[in-house]
């Protein structure tokens, strides 16, 4: 998915800036909705998910848009993340409203602005003895809503990870069954850097679970 980013006012960028964040930690996992599907991967989980987290480290490393200050790009030394944990992978299922028009709710940003996003729906899941729930939204100019957005906090907010949260990437499917992996949970570009504006995950994202799983926070950002 898309994830509307934007920089903060009185900055050089352009605002409502689109980054697809998606495509930074799950390169070879995103779907076009449109053309042939991609190759299929065969390599082991492990090997496809650190070859995804390479091209992430390469693009912030090297891309004009990264969200890396460019006086930093030169020295970074990759993203550090928890160790890739099975369990942390779970099937959920996706309960989406039926019927009526789309909930669009107004989803808070890190400099207290908001910005309209579609609630689809409220994916449940097991994990660690538990049962949760997180909701999953979409751009209002997806209309398909084809991509899923997931922004979710836990309890290793402000202590591992960014106290912000960190967010999940689906692809809509037509059965209601998903696979979220938090392996691949990813910081917002505002850890990197202060004038990025991103999704605040709403209230009822909050998990009262630690995921120590996926990216973790460097620690010249804590």
């Amino acid at each position: 998915m898309t994830v509307r980013v934007r920089n903060s006012p009185g900055t050089n960028a352009t605002a409502s800036t689109f980054v697809a964040l998606a495509i930074l930690i799950s390169i070879s996992a995103a779907a076009c909705t449109s053309g042939p599907p991609p190759p299929v991967d065969n390599r082991p989980y492990a090997d496809e998910l650190a070859a995804a987290r390479t091209a992430k480290d390469q693009m912030l490393r090297t891309d004009p848009q990264s969200p890396i200050p460019a006086g930093k790009r030169a020295a970074f030394q990759g993203l550090p993340y928890f160790d890739i944990r099975p369990e942390y992978r779970v099937s959920a299922s996706l309960k989406a409203q039926r019927g009526g028009p789309p909930i669009v709710i107004d989803m808070q940003f890190t400099n207290n602005s908001s910005e309209k996003m579609v609630r689809v729906g409220t994916l449940g899941f097991s994990l660690a003895g538990g049962q949760y729930m997180l909701t999953a939204f979409a751009d209002p100019e997806d209309r398909a809503m084809a991509r899923l957005f997931v922004p979710f906090g836990d309890l290793t907010n402000n202590k591992e990870t960014y106290g912000g949260g960190r967010y999940l990437d689906l692809t809509r499917t037509p059965t209601g069954y998903y696979e979220i992996d938090f392996n691949r949970a990813y910081h917002p570009n505002c850890v990197y850097d202060p004038t990025w504006v991103c999704p605040v995950p709403p209230r009822e994202n909050r998990l009262d679970v630690a995921i120590p799983a996926g990216e973790r926070l460097p620690a010249s950002y804590k």
